[in-house]
């Protein structure tokens, strides 16, 4: 592999290559991350975690979502370490580029790019929805509502990015706060034996009531059970543009995790005691359903539908931020093409932000298949997942020395925990919707062969992310000598 100078145009002097490509530094403190890290995930507490219930009852989708919940609670401990050291905008591409060199760095960046570009597609296509059953505006759902969201949303990261954060910031607050009051109401109508309701599939191995698809459920559910953590690990993504990264970093992302947790918790218990798991476990919007148990819309009912729709944009508007900013990093980087991490006067990624929004307003145009668009995202999310709690190991082995002002609670096991699950996970996707795993599987193939054949041999020295990479050598090198 070569590592190539920028080579700029006549036009893009040397020593301009970088400065058309900076983010604005200090936009962010803990307090906006910690928002940003919640908002990535707050739309899966509102819909889409439930379907899991259909693949291993109550019981099933309890012991995923716990297990899913350690996987991601080992992963952000390790990505906080991770992040303290290297805290750039390439996040976990940057983090792997250093562990596993260009190929993994490659392989890594372009999982959480599957993951964040069809994300958003999916949820523009659920807030279309939304929109369409709250009969707002007279609009039903389609492709003058998807474009509406790419547009809006979009426009607000071109103004900036702190404008971005305290926007996003604020709607998630709406969302979170209506968990808490959708929490409060349905325990009001709480029946534990309402929890494991789900008809028992006698030929199941292992079933029971409170495992009613037997034991292999479990296994089937670790996708929904990621839906109330999906995206958390997208924190690191604002390296650049935060406030002392390596403190204010691990703290947000610690935060994050233990307020989704807690979400987490609320709205499973909540949702599935109050009308119980069998009603729900198909549901579109199963908060609202779970407030319904006559079929009749209530006024909290109301309130918690249009909360949902909160939610959604939360998450949508979060979503398109990483997706822009991991195009960003491996733009400016050489990996993709370098005119995609241009910035503009306000110092916003203007085309890693305008480029993914089009394709992601075409495919949901075009398909209107949210949910296969999720499950190919998460099929993304799982192979980037084990490639940084990997990178982690790596680090920790290879560089024992390197500077961490943050360390990682319980070291190697803790991300070796992650690695483990995360690759678990990855098989579930195959349980889960075979289609939408090898439809990532071929976005892969197309993306390595791009790095392959061109893009490896003109890699950017003085990005950031390559810069760590060649200290790192210098430095193994002097040591051997």
């Amino acid at each position: 592999m070569t590592v190539e100078s920028s080579k700029p145009s006549p036009a893009e002097p040397a020593d301009d290559y970088l400065e058309r490509r900076t983010l604005r530094r200090g936009s962010a403190g803990w307090l906006l991350l910690t928002g940003l890290g919640v908002a990535y995930v707050v739309s899966g507490d509102f819909s889409g975690w439930n379907y899991g219930l259909a693949e291993g009852g109550f019981g099933g989708l309890g012991i995923a979502m716990a297990l899913m919940g350690v996987m991601y609670a080992c992963m952000v401990f390790s990505l906080a370490e991770l992040s303290s050291v290297l805290p750039t905008a390439g996040g976990g591409y940057g983090f792997a580029r250093r562990a596993l060199g260009p190929w993994g760095g490659f392989l890594t960046g372009t999982a959480i790019l599957i993951e964040y570009i069809l994300a958003p597609a999916a949820i523009s296509i659920f807030i279309g929805d939304y929109v369409a059953s709250l009969g707002l505006f007279g609009l039903t759902s389609g492709w003058p509502v998807y474009l509406a969201c790419f547009v809006i949303f979009i426009g607000i990261h071109l103004w900036g990015v702190g404008e971005a954060l305290r926007f996003s910031f604020v709607v998630t607050g709406i969302a979170v706060a209506a968990l808490l009051v959708f929490a409060v109401g349905a325990f009001m109508d709480f029946d534990a034996s309402k929890l494991n309701d789900i008809p028992v599939e006698a030929d199941a191995f292992g079933a029971n009531s409170w495992l009613p698809m037997g034991l292999l459920g479990i296994w089937a559910a670790f996708p929904f059970g990621m839906w109330f953590f999906l995206g958390v690990e997208g924190v690191p993504l604002a390296a650049e543009e935060t406030k002392d990264p390596a403190r204010t970093l691990p703290r947000a992302i610690r935060w994050s995790m233990a307020i989704l947790v807690a979400l987490a918790l609320l709205t499973f218990f909540a949702s599935a005691g109050a009308r119980g798991a069998d009603a729900i476990q198909d549901a579109g919007n199963p908060l609202v359903e779970a407030l319904q148990p006559d079929g009749e819309a209530t006024g909290l009912s109301r309130v918690i539908n249009y909360a949902g729709l909160a939610g959604l944009v939360a998450s949508f508007f979060s979503l398109i931020y990483a997706g822009s900013r991991q195009l960003f990093a491996l733009s400016r980087a050489g990996y993709l093409p370098r005119f995609l991490s241009l910035t503009s006067s306000r110092k916003a990624p203007y085309l890693g932000l305008l480029v993914p929004g089009a394709i992601g307003f075409g495919l949901a145009a075009a398909t209107g298949d949210g949910a296969r668009m999720l499950n190919v995202a998460v099929f993304g999310a799982t192979i980037s997942y084990a490639l940084m709690s990997l990178s982690h190991i790596v680090l920790r082995r290879r560089e024992p020395g390197l500077e961490r002002p943050y360390r990682t609670p319980g070291g190697v096991l803790t991300s070796s925990v992650a690695l483990v699950l995360a690759c678990a996970a990855l098989v579930a996707t195959f349980l889960v919707d075979v289609t939408a795993a090898l439809i990532a599987l071929g976005v892969y193939a197309v993306a390595i062969a791009y790095f392959g054949s061109y893009s490896r041999k003109h890699l950017v020295a003085r990005a950031p992310e390559e810069e760590f990479a060649a200290l790192a050598a210098a430095e193994a090198e002097l040591t051997r000598d």
